[in-house]
Order: structure tokens, then C-alpha cells, then sequence
């Protein structure tokens, strides 16, 4: 742990770190499928996917929150479920925090792959249907390699987004320090204490810190995977 970080600011940090991880590493594959039926594919309630996968960016934050509280606490449906047949639990788990963070991240993750993929000529994959290729076996090999620096990029800008996200993680899963306080809400809760401003500076540097390294590592490697494609 570094010295000039306190216990508390650490475990935020770590945290944080933990949660957008696995947020955006599980979210991932669901986002290119979803990314690619709505680039690829046309079909009745296209545009009601569409409208739902992007609605946590319109719905308020607290919203949404509350909304994954009444479908994964507890006693909810879903949430009910996966604890009675798995003994999964994400309401004020950490693994509540990386679902919330999951679900606002989302939206981003898909819009950067989508864009990525209708760059691709559909030509190219035509051809390679032409020649005998499945469907999946053409994303493989044609599709995704093409498409690798909007990936990289949706999934740097889901961790980014996941790294600050507050309103809906502290409305599901509370702010419990060690447990359930991310950054966010450790800089929320440092600044409702008297002296704790010193705190909450340091952490909201080193969010400053890892956003501005997480969207410079998104172009660096956005543009080293197009110069490699565009060499091949």
C-alpha cells in the first residue's frame, strides 16, 4: 500500500480497480454480439434494443440503481434465483457494484464496437460467405480483426465510465467501505466528514490519473491495432 495513501483511500482505490475489471471483461462479449445485430441485422423491435441498451444513459443513475435492487436484491425475481440455485448474491456485494457498473458502462462499450464494425465493407465478408465460410467462422476471422480497435476502445471507454460511477452502485449496493465503497462514493462519504476534504482530493486526483491513462492507452492502442490491420 503506498504511504501516502490511508487504508481507507486504498481499499477505494483497489476496489474500484476490482469492480471495472470485471465489469467490463464480462460485459465484453455480450456487448460485440449485441453491437453486431444491431450493425448487421435488420428486424422488428431493432430499434427497442436499441432504445433499451442505451436507456441507462437517459434514465437517471439513482433510477436505474433502484431498478437493479428490485430485479437482483434479495427478493428479487432474478436475484432470488441465482442466490436459492447458486449462492450468488449482489445486493451490497462487490459483485453488485461490478453489475451496476456493468450495466451503466454498457451503452458505451456497444456504440464504439458498432460504430466498428459498420466501417467494415460487408462485402468482405460476403466473399468469404461465398466461399463456403459460416457466419460465425466469417466474425472470427474476417469481422473481429477488422473490428479490434473499436473493441479495445469500448472496452477501455466501459472501464473508464465504470471507474466513476456512483448513482446507481451506491443505490444498489451502499457505500460499505472495504465492501461496496469505490472511488465515487469514498470521495462522496470523505467530503461529509469534517477535515475529510485532504481525503477526497487525493482520490479524486487519482481518478484524474487512471481516466486520462485509460483514454490514452484507448488511442494508443486503437491506432498500433489499425496500423497493424491496415499492414497486412
Amino acid at each position: 500500500m503506498p504511504d501516502w495513501l490511508t487504508s481507507d483511500e486504498w481499499r477505494a482505490v483497489n476496489l474500484s480497480l476490482l469492480v471495472s475489471f470485471w465489469a467490463s471483461v464480462l460485459s465484453l462479449p455480450f456487448g460485440i454480439a449485441v453491437a453486431y445485430v444491431l450493425a448487421r441485422f435488420d428486424f422488428w423491435g431493432k430499434q427497442l434494443l436499441n432504445g433499451i441498451v442505451h436507456l441507462p444513459l437517459i434514465l437517471p443513475p439513482v433510477v436505474t440503481g433502484y431498478l437493479l435492487l428490485l430485479t437482483f436484491g434479495r427478493r428479487g425475481p432474478v436475484g432470488a434465483f441465482l442466490e436459492q440455485s447458486f449462492g450468488l448474491v449482489f445486493a451490497f456485494r462487490w459483485t453488485g457494484a461490478a453489475l451496476a457498473a456493468a450495466v451503466m458502462a454498457f451503452p458505451l462499450m456497444v456504440r464504439a464496437i458498432r460504430l466498428a464494425i459498420e466501417a467494415v465493407d460487408p462485402k468482405l465478408e460476403q466473399a468469404a460467405g461465398t466461399l463456403g465460410a459460416s457466419r460465425p467462422w466469417v466474425f472470427l476471422t474476417v469481422t473481429l480483426p477488422l473490428i479490434l480497435p473499436g473493441v479495445i476502445a469500448g472496452f477501455i471507454l466501459a472501464f473508464a465510465k465504470a471507474m466513476g460511477e456512483f448513482g446507481a452502485t451506491i443505490t444498489f449496493v451502499a457505500s460499505i467501505p472495504g465492501q461496496t465503497q469505490t472511488l465515487p462514493s469514498a470521495i462522496y462519504a470523505f467530503l461529509q466528514v469534517p477535515g475529510g476534504d485532504a481525503q477526497a482530493m487525493r482520490l479524486v486526483l487519482i481518478s484524474i490519473v487512471i481516466a486520462m491513462l485509460a483514454l490514452l492507452l484507448s488511442e494508443w492502442l486503437g491506432r498500433r491495432v489499425a496500423r497493424r490491420i491496415a499492414g497486412t
